[in-house]
């Protein structure tokens, strides 16, 4: 369950939150039985719905990088988004964008490989050029190399690459509020923990032998 409340169709007063539970959820109470067509649990609808119009400006992001005067290829909008998801260990994220890259058309290949792109060679120069890139956004804060960025203009122009920088970074945000909220496939066991020792582990020979060199 995510951390946050979620909104059932009989508290939804506003029309942004109707009309969205209508478009993915048909007349049902996401809440009392969810699930949407892309099989995710629909819960980051349901938590959105709090703040109504966070939803809104939420679904206005989506409608602006579908909307077909957008100047990006969206096999390469949608490779930073995928990586995204995965870089920032999004479950939710990087599963429904490998989906969208599945539905325009690109291979398994590359889709199983967005998470070692730098070691495969499926990528042709324009992929592998926004995949530096992206990483350059969501894993060094936007620190990015001139060499990354003059590579990326030998590909796509200026308007291109605003588009690009606004959506991967926008799906940076949508992976690091999932991970905190635990929506959808983010609701996940914090996977590093303390691993359990041994019945007859003691602390105090553990950190007696740390100190001293043991003979061998």
């Amino acid at each position: 369950m995510p951390r946050l409340r979620q909104v059932s169709r009989a508290e939804a007063q506003s029309e942004v939150v109707t009309r969205t539970y209508d478009l993915l959820f048909g007349d049902r109470d996401p809440v009392a039985e969810p699930g949407t067509a892309t099989g995710t649990p629909g819960d980051w609808w349901t938590v959105f719905a709090l703040v109504p119009d966070c939803l809104d400006h939420c679904n206005r992001g989506f409608a602006f990088y579908r909307n077909p005067r957008r100047k990006i290829d969206p096999v390469l909008r949608e490779l930073g988004q995928t990586r995204a998801g995965w870089a920032k260990g999004s479950q939710f994220v990087f599963s429904q964008h490998c989906k969208s890259l599945r539905g325009l058309g690109v291979s398994e290949a590359k889709i199983e490989a967005i998470p070692h792109w730098a070691v495969a060679d499926c990528f042709d120069a324009r992929e592998r050029a926004v995949l530096a890139y992206a990483d350059c956004l969501v894993l060094q804060d936007g620190r990015t190399p001139d060499a990354v960025f003059e590579t990326l203009k030998t590909f796509l122009s200026d308007e291109e690459i605003l588009e690009f920088t606004y959506i991967t970074c926008l799906y940076d945000m949508h992976a690091v509020m999932s991970r905190a909220l635990q929506t959808e496939f983010d609701d996940r066991a914090e996977a590093i923990v303390e691993v359990a020792p041994p019945p007859d582990f003691s602390a105090r020979d553990f950190l007696d032998t740390g100190r001293r060199p043991t003979a061998e």
